[in-house]
């Protein structure tokens, strides 16, 4: 069973965050905060988000497990265990000098993880200002230097200033010239333009010289490096997901699961232009069940995107959803089907913490208990990306460089994708989660040109 899920085995315990000059006994490595995975819920673990989103400078409302302004108690709010950490969509950590980790850690009161006997704050405010001299698993690589937060999501490549189709042809040609391959201009090209520009020097390439760019690359390059070059230009397409022995039921989770209704709706588009078929017919006869149901309920772009959130509704979805699955026997698909393919995720937060106060289990572990296989991930995947798109994005990066060996089409796929959309937020949350920087497991795992386009596209 292909699993996308967060595993739900609990954090050890830890003392908490120690009180000013005494931050020796911060939790040795290991124990924080997420290497073992997001736990079960059990009575409102999630803290209580306020439904205007995060606000500034002023610190986060005490209601449902934040702590008070003021500073950070004792004792545990409200809400129970660690929690997975939320960012609304549309709304980013502030954007740090260089683009790389946090960007400090502003002096009001930060979203923190409860049930134990001392609140451990997450990255956005340590008391005072101060963060410990040391994190678990090595030196802090975020400056201490509070800044404000800020709304939006940024990506690490944007469209580069004064840019020539022609001249960027040229400089590509006379890279693949003569004896060998200047890999090291592809580099400077091609990872510091933007998806468009790409396209630009392609047809560019081809006025100029009567040859396909894309031809050329593939003739003076091979593996990884290859693989990467082609996905600049041509990210992988969900026919490619569904050619082959079996459909890449990943893929097309990752791809109708965490995107926005443009994305999807300019996905469909291009299935059709680029290969003639429709993108629906093509999701029944490669899928089947209730996996195949919620695909093509995604596929339609129509999820609502209104941020404002409906308590009452929140209210209602949670008691249909309890209904449908731990409050009976058997499971009524349709019903998960239709409430988590169309609210909103602002709503769907809401929802879950809703059905958290309700059923004194959060809304992950019943659809883990009540749902397998493919259809599980894909509306797993869905809760998680409304609680925390980045973190989820984070949590497959770690993954795919962890341990012996490199998922190198997970690492391509999603930094290539999410370059222009998010991946300073990805990069951000990695750090928090990891106490690692993507960057640094990137070129601990991986080598050569691959390693040094990939490090440029993350912004290293």
């Amino acid at each position: 069973m292909l699993y996308l899920g967060y595993p739900l085995t609990g954090y050890p315990p830890f003392p908490g965050y120690p009180p000013a000059g005494q931050e020796s006994s911060f939790p040795p490595s290991g124990q924080y905060p997420y290497p073992s995975g997001f736990p079960p819920i059990g009575g409102g673990a999630y803290p209580q988000v306020p439904s205007g989103g995060y606000p500034g400078a002023g610190g986060y409302l005490a209601p449902g497990g934040y702590p008070a302004p003021g500073g950070y108690p004792g004792a545990p709010q409200p809400g129970g265990g660690p929690s997975y950490p939320r960012v609304p969509p549309g709304h980013g950590f502030g954007v740090p000098p260089g683009g790389e980790g946090f960007s400090g850690y502003p002096q009001s009161p930060s979203q923190s993880y409860g049930g134990g006997p001392a609140q451990v704050p997450l990255p956005g405010g340590f008391p005072g200002g101060q963060m410990p001299s040391q994190y678990p698993g090595g030196q802090p690589t975020y400056p201490s230097q509070p800044v404000a937060m800020t709304q939006g999501t940024q990506g690490t490549i944007r469209p580069a200033a004064n840019f020539d189709a022609m001249r960027d042809a040229e400089i590509l040609l006379k890279a693949m010239k003569g004896f060998g391959t200047d890999e090291q201009a592809i580099v400077d090209v091609l990872a510091n333009r933007s998806n468009d520009q790409r396209q630009k020097i392609k047809a560019a390439f081809k006025t100029s010289y009567g040859k396909d760019l894309i031809k050329d690359l593939k003739t003076e390059l091979s593996g990884n490096m290859e693989e990467l070059i082609l996905a600049l230009f041509m990210p992988p397409t969900l026919r490619k997901a569904m050619q082959g022995s079996g459909t890449q039921e990943r893929v097309l989770i990752e791809i109708f699961c965490t995107r926005t209704n443009q994305e999807i709706r300019e996905i469909v588009r291009c299935y059709q232009s680029e290969f003639g078929r429709d993108l629906e017919k093509d999701i029944r006869s490669d899928t089947s069940g209730h996996f195949e149901r919620l695909l093509v309920s995604m596929c339609q772009g129509n999820r609502d995107e209104n941020q404002s959130v409906n308590h009452q509704m929140a209210q209602e979805d949670a008691q249909r959803l309890y209904q449908a699955g731990e409050g009976k026997l058997g499971t009524d698909e349709s019903c998960f089907n239709m409430i988590l393919a169309t609210r909103s995720f602002p709503q769907l937060r809401a929802t879950m913490e809703a059905y958290s106060r309700m059923a004194n289990r959060d809304l992950l572990s019943s659809v883990n208990h009540e749902f397998s296989g493919y259809v599980e991930s894909g509306l797993k995947t869905i809760l998680q990306c409304a609680l925390n798109r980045p973190a989820f994005f984070a949590e497959r990066l770690y993954y795919a460089v962890k341990g012996a060996g490199t998922d190198d089409s997970t690492l391509v796929g999603i930094v290539v994708t999410r370059s222009e959309i998010d991946l300073v937020q990805i990069k951000q949350m990695f750090a928090q989660m990891y106490q690692k920087t993507l960057g640094t497991m990137i070129a601990g795992d991986t080598s050569g040109d691959y390693r040094r386009l990939l490090l440029a596209i993350v912004g290293q």
